[in-house]
């Protein structure tokens, strides 16, 4: 594919999320930074979380993943409805009675101080993270389909998207997010259903044609119910279910969207929707990755170690299936798949990325440096300086993940969220249903204690419990290792009245 044309397909998809920017600027206030003046319409925000919460990440790993575990995982998204169901009907009205900009200030009314900044800072490690690296995967796409043909050094082709999101996020944050997040939706969602089309079309297949050969072959098996493997259905469900609760109820990044709805029942009605669209979402992305195994099995094409993508004979296991969708995109299936992958890999994860970096503005804005308490004209100059700080922060732990240049570190990003996000869980979990008062100063250590032993755990599992093998429910774990340090603490006395009743 020519580079150029890339360039030019770039160029102007930032200039129409720019220009999306400058007519949703409005004042460009902190209110409007942080909440979007909580007058957005629920279908929009409902149908731009699918893109934030999705991501490059998912445009390329599951259909990459089919080949190994078919549509397994699958019995995650079912999962994901309970856990949707709970947010929408048990966290949102908590946090919509207390009109909280950042859901973390919850455990400072329930809690206190120390318990309000250990979850800021395990969401500030998470979203760090998990924001860098969905770009980490965007700029790798890039730099080898545009920027290396220009000579321009990673770090720099970093640093010019970094900004770019910068410019059109700066001035109104959130507000602007709902809308290009609309958008980037749209856009990731075409490049599936036309990679589809296109792998249909160099099959000479219908898509009952096509149903029916992936019907009689392993590619589409939904369900497992062997209780020694990771992708159990048991497993996979109630994973599913806690992954939505924390990575959306619990997380500040998703949640910032649902709050800039008018009321609770817009709220509400945001997140019903958002949950079942993303059914048939992922049964797209899973149709694609079949379809793309059975491109490769048509056409007789043996990848070797050199393509990164890979049969392992010995295994009859498929390895950097990561690599499988941008290899038949950019070298197979001709210049139209190319560029609709480029574009549908942009938008995936810069959908995610400028909501992540705007949720980390607004969550040291508000949870470290509490800037209500600054003067008018200081509280707006302090957000744009930690908006700026956020971006470099990001762009150097993408730096860092290339220089490691690991699939094992990059798998283990993956696994340190369901360390960060486990003591999230215990603690919301136990806000809300429990009246014990722990020691506050003791909060902390619990939150620390219990991910290093759920490491432990998870490192001798299959010698302690005969052969068991924790997959996604390390969530699981942790939240409830949280929750039980919890409960041991020694109580101390508070004045019940003045606690917030939410629980």
């Amino acid at each position: 594919m020519n580079p150029h044309i890339i360039l030019i397909v770039i160029a102007l998809y930032f200039g129409l999320l720019l220009l999306i920017a400058k007519f949703t600027a409005g004042k460009g206030d902190n209110q409007t930074f942080f909440t979007a003046n909580r007058q957005s319409p629920w279908y929009l925000v409902a149908f731009g979380m699918i893109g934030a919460s999705l991501s490059g990440v998912t445009l390329i790993s599951i259909p990459g993943e089919v080949g190994n575990i078919g549509f397994q995982y699958f019995q995650l998204v079912i999962g994901y409805l309970a856990g949707y169901a709970v947010i929408a009907f048990v966290l949102m009205p908590v946090y919509y009675k207390r009109s909280l900009i950042s859901i973390y200030t919850y455990l400072g009314d329930r809690f206190g101080r120390p318990a309000y900044k250990t979850g800021a800072v395990f969401f500030l490690i998470s979203q760090t993270i998990g924001a860098s690296f969905r770009l980490f995967l965007a700029a790798m796409v890039l730099q080898i389909a545009v920027f290396s043909h220009y000579n321009i050094p990673f770090e720099l082709s970093v640093a010019i998207t970094i900004l770019l999101i910068w410019l059109y996020t700066y001035r109104s944050g959130i507000k602007t997010i709902v809308w290009t997040d609309t958008l980037q939706t749209v856009f990731m969602l075409l490049a599936v259903a036309l990679t589809i089309v296109i792998l249909l079309g160099k099959m000479d297949l219908s898509v009952p044609q096509a149903v029916k050969s992936l019907s009689d072959s392993e590619l589409t098996t939904v369900f497992n119910w062997d209780w020694k493997s990771p992708y159990h259905f048991f497993k996979q469900f109630l994973s599913g279910a806690f992954i939505a609760i924390v990575m959306t109820g619990l997380d500040q990044n998703m949640m910032q969207k649902n709050l800039t709805c008018r009321s609770l029942a817009d709220a509400q009605k945001n997140m019903v929707t958002f949950s079942l669209t993303l059914l048939p979402a992922n049964l797209l992305f899973l149709f694609m990755g079949a379809l793309m195994y059975l491109y490769i099995q048509q056409m007789g094409l043996n990848f070797t170690d050199s393509h990164g993508f890979m049969l392992n004979q010995a295994t009859n296991q498929y390895v950097h299936t990561d690599a499988l969708y941008p290899l038949l995109a950019m070298n197979y299936l001709g210049g139209l798949a190319a560029m609709v992958f480029i574009v549908g890999v942009i938008a995936a994860a810069f959908s995610s990325a400028d909501s992540a970096m705007t949720a980390l503005t607004t969550s040291f804005c508000i949870d470290i440096m509490n800037i209500k308490e600054l003067q008018d004209p200081r509280q707006k100059k302090t957000r744009y300086q930690v908006h700026i700080a956020v971006s470099v922060v990001v762009m150097a732990t993408i730096v860092v993940f290339k220089a490691l240049n690991n699939s094992s570190v990059i798998n283990a990003v993956f696994t340190m969220a369901g360390y960060t996000y486990g003591p999230l869980l215990g603690l919301f979990s136990f806000g809300l249903f429990c009246k014990r008062m722990p020691k506050t100063r003791l909060i902390p250590v619990v939150a620390i204690v219990s991910p290093i032993i759920t490491f432990l755990i998870n490192s001798y599992s299959e010698q302690l419990l005969n052969g068991y093998r924790f997959g996604f429910e390390l969530l699981l774990l942790n939240g409830f290792l949280t929750f039980l340090g919890l409960w041991l603490l020694p109580q101390q006395s508070r004045d019940w009245t003045k606690v917030p009743a939410s629980f």
